[in-house]
C-alpha cells in the first residue's frame, strides 16, 4: 500500500522542512490517507507555536529515556509483555470510552502487570492529546509509548519532551530514507523506535534497514480497518527466523481481545502484544489487565 503525501516530495531537514509540491484537487482515498494529510497541517501549525530549538533544548535537559525494549523482555507479568493502551476513541469505532481518565487508566494498568503503556497523541481522530502523554509521565515510571503519525523529526523531539521513551513509526506512511532517518534520531536520543507493518512487502522494507530493535504488526487492515491475527501468524511464519536471528522483538498489534488471543501470536512468535481497545471498554480496566495476563 502506499500513502500519497499531501506535500510529496518534502526535502526533510532537522531544523526544517521545505515544501516542493502539493498535490492538485485530490481527496484521500481512504481513512489512513485522511489522517496523514490532516496530520501535515497540524505539525505545520505546531511548529508555528513550538520552536523546534526550545524542543531540543528541554530534551538534552532531561534525564536519559526508561529502557522500553528492556521492560517488555523482562515484563512483570507472563508473556508475551504487555503493552496496554491509553485510547479514548477511534476513527472506525469512535468514542471507546466515555468517562475517560487517562492518568487513572494508566496508574490502573503499570499495577496491574503492564510492562509499557501506549498512549495516544492524535487529537483529530482518536481524541488524544501530548498533553494526556506528559500528565500519564507524570503519574507512572514504566516505559511509554507514544503512539502518532510521524512523518517529522520535530514529532519525535515532541513525544520525547513531553515524556515518551518510544516512537510508533508507521512503514506505510514513510519512504524507505524516511525510516532510516527517523530510526538514526531516535537511538541517538536513547529512546526505542516501534516500527509497524501490516504486510510482507513493509515487513521486507523494514529488514533491510539498519537499528531496527523492535518491529510491530497490525493485524488490522489500514485501509478497510478491518483486522485478523492471521496477519502476525502468516509474517511470522514466513519471516520469524530472520527476525530471531536480528534479535528483533516482535510486538502483535490490534485486534488482540482474550488470553487466548495472546497464546496464539505468542506461540507464533510475538513477544509482545499491544492492546487497547478491549480493555477500554472494560468497567474494571485492572481485573480486565490480569485476566489478560492469566493473573
Amino acid at each position: 500500500m502506499q500513502i500519497r503525501r499531501i506535500n510529496p516530495n518534502p526535502a526533510i531537514h532537522v531544523e526544517q522542512v521545505t515544501y516542493t509540491s502539493r498535490i492538485p484537487d485530490a481527496e484521500p482515498r481512504h481513512i489512513l490517507e485522511k489522517i496523514v494529510w490532516h496530520k501535515e497541517s497540524e505539525v505545520e501549525r505546531l511548529r508555528s507555536r513550538i520552536p523546534f530549538n526550545d524542543l531540543r533544548l528541554k530534551v538534552r535537559q532531561m534525564d536519559a529515556p526508561l529502557d522500553f525494549i528492556a521492560a517488555l523482555r523482562t515484563p512483570p507479568a507472563p508473556a508475551p509483555a504487555l503493552i496496554a493502551e491509553v485510547k479514548k476513541a477511534s476513527p472506525s469505532k469512535g468514542i471507546i470510552r466515555e468517562d475517560f481518565d487517562p492518568v487513572a487508566i494508566a496508574e490502573t494498568y503499570a499495577a496491574s502487570g503492564a510492562a509499557c503503556l501506549s498512549v495516544l497523541t492524535d487529537q483529530e481522530f482518536f481524541q488524544g492529546s501530548f498533553e494526556y502523554l506528559a500528565q500519564v509521565r507524570q503519574a507512572v515510571k514504566v516505559p511509554l509509548l507514544c503512539k502518532e503519525f510521524v512523518l517529522y523529526p520535530f514529532q519525535i523531539y515532541l513525544a520525547r519532551a513531553n515524556g515518551a521513551d518510544a516512537v510508533l513509526l508507521i512503514a506505510a506512511i514513510l519512504k524507505d530514507s524516511d525510516l532510516q532517518y527517523m530510526l538514526k534520531i531516535i537511538n541517538s536520543l536513547g529512546m526505542a523506535a516501534l516500527v509497524e507493518v501490516h504486510t510482507l512487502e513493509e515487513l521486507d522494507r523494514v529488514l533491510a534497514l539498519d537499528g531496527v530493535q523492535l518491529v510491530g504488526i497490525n493485524n488490522r487492515n489500514l485501509e478497510t480497518f478491518e483486522t485478523t491475527l492471521e496477519t502476525t501468524c502468516d509474517l511470522l511464519a514466513q519471516r520469524g527466523d530472520q527476525l530471531a536471528e536480528r534479535d528483533i522483538l516482535v510486538v502483535s498489534e490490534s485486534g488482540l481481545g482474550d488470553r487466548a488471543d495472546l497464546d496464539r501470536v505468542a506461540a507464533a512468535g510475538a513477544k509482545a502484544v499491544l492492546v487497547g481497545e478491549s480493555l477500554m471498554r472494560q468497567a474494571d480496566v485492572g481485573a480486565a489487565v490480569k485476566t489478560l495476563l492469566g493473573n
